[in-house]
């Protein structure tokens, strides 16, 4: 069995590309196209000479010597926080840039929840001279003011949505509007491994630069080049799928995906899609959904950001579904506690959204000679003010 996405975009019975007819041309050409881009080895220098000159990779692999004790194994952590923004999210949006400029593009539109995949997206755009617009729900404009400023102060357009519950869902329903209305001179930066074929695959294709780096910084550190346990956070998925991407057919290795529990998954208040999510269609894609009895989607909640979405990329839909991948809901205040633990363990302030990874290490059982890669996904400046108020 392979994990990978077949030449229909599905990965097992998730994924395809389910799209308004205005979109058709814009997707297809976009299918048909994005794989000899990547492989072209003209767009393979230009990426990895920004990857390496401008974002600053590769980034470290870090072992916890501290964490490692209190766990009772070998912990390290794949350091994405510590690349040019502060995420794994630069990766991806200068990957698909690049794209779009091939593509003949000029205008660029994204969206956002925890405000990572914005600035990333604003960033490349400041860099390569490209019009950009980011759709950011209200609610999270509000609990994500320092980002939202980033944006600004880099030239982007951020447009605050009051729809629905206003995160990320709604956020990403304003920016496929728009794409909507200007198809010919628009580009669309999907930020996480969801929407239409391609765009699970071309972002896993971009973030696996992740794992990439992992095999052979593992073979310097301990002589082998895969881990015994691999894992990250999982809304849409793009960290979590590049951090696994060179390992989905290896069951050497375990893949543990943390989600976000929010409340509880028996509450409302969640937004564990694998764990209560049923087949449906999002944004384009066939995957799991967190919907009612009529097919209404419900709406999620989580502390983080960046994890409050009702739906999962199709790739992982797929893994969780296979049994592939391991999917542990972590709450909210597991996740704070986490995140306070690295802190004061580590020194390293993660993101809300890596804190629930972290939060899954407790829900394990390890060996003492056990290697765990863990993906910090990004820094935790953006969500201090939540850190303190939710502190004990």
């Amino acid at each position: 069995m392979t994990y990978n996405v077949d030449q229909l975009g599905f990965y097992g019975t998730y994924g395809g590309a389910y799209i308004p007819e205005i979109l058709h041309q814009c997707v297809q050409d976009l299918q048909e196209a994005y794989l000899p881009i990547i492989e072209d080895p003209e767009f393979q220098k230009d990426f990895r000479t920004l990857l390496r000159d401008y974002a600053g990779r590769p980034s470290p692999l870090y072992y916890a010597h501290r964490l490692s004790d209190r766990y009772g194994c070998k912990i390290y952590l794949k350091r994405e926080d510590l690349n040019h923004t502060g995420a794994h999210k630069i990766n991806n949006a200068l990957g698909q840039a690049l794209i779009a400029r091939r593509l003949g593009k000029k205008r660029i539109i994204a969206e956002t929840g925890a405000g990572q995949h914005g600035v990333a997206t604003a960033t490349v755009c400041a860099l390569l001279g490209m019009e950009c617009v980011v759709y950011m729900g209200k609610t999270d404009v509000e609990r994500q003011h320092l980002n939202v400023e980033r944006m600004k102060m880099l030239g982007a357009k951020v447009v605050p949505v009051t729809s629905g519950n206003m995160t990320l869902k709604d956020g990403t329903n304003e920016a496929i509007r728009d794409w909507c209305c200007h198809p010919a001179d628009s580009y669309y930066i999907i930020g996480s491994t969801v929407g239409p074929h391609p765009y699970p695959d071309m972002v896993a294709r971009l973030q696996s630069v992740i794992s990439e780096e992992i095999k052979w910084q593992l073979q310097e550190h301990e002589g082998r080049d895969y881990p015994d346990v691999l894992m990250a956070c999982v809304g849409g998925g793009s960290n979590a799928a590049g951090t696994i991407y060179h390992y989905l057919n290896d069951p050497r290795v375990r893949i543990i995906l943390a989600e976000a529990g929010g409340k509880g998954i028996d509450t409302c208040m969640t937004a564990a899609t694998i764990q209560r999510g049923k087949p449906g269609i999002i944004h384009g894609s066939k995957t799991l959904v967190m919907q009612d009895e009529d097919g209404q989607i419900q709406e999620p909640y989580s502390i983080s950001a960046g994890l409050d979405y009702p739906g999962i990329g199709p790739m992982h839909a797929n893994l969780a579904k296979t049994g592939r991948a391991t999917i542990l809901a972590v709450n909210d205040d597991e996740a704070i506690r986490a995140a306070y633990e690295l802190t004061l363990l580590e020194g390293i302030i993660p993101a809300l959204e890596s804190a629930h990874a972290l939060g899954a290490l407790e829900k394990m059982q390890f060996k003492p000679d056990d290697v765990v890669v863990l993906t910090v996904s990004g820094r935790g400046d953006k969500d201090i003010e939540t850190y303190l108020r939710f502190k004990d």
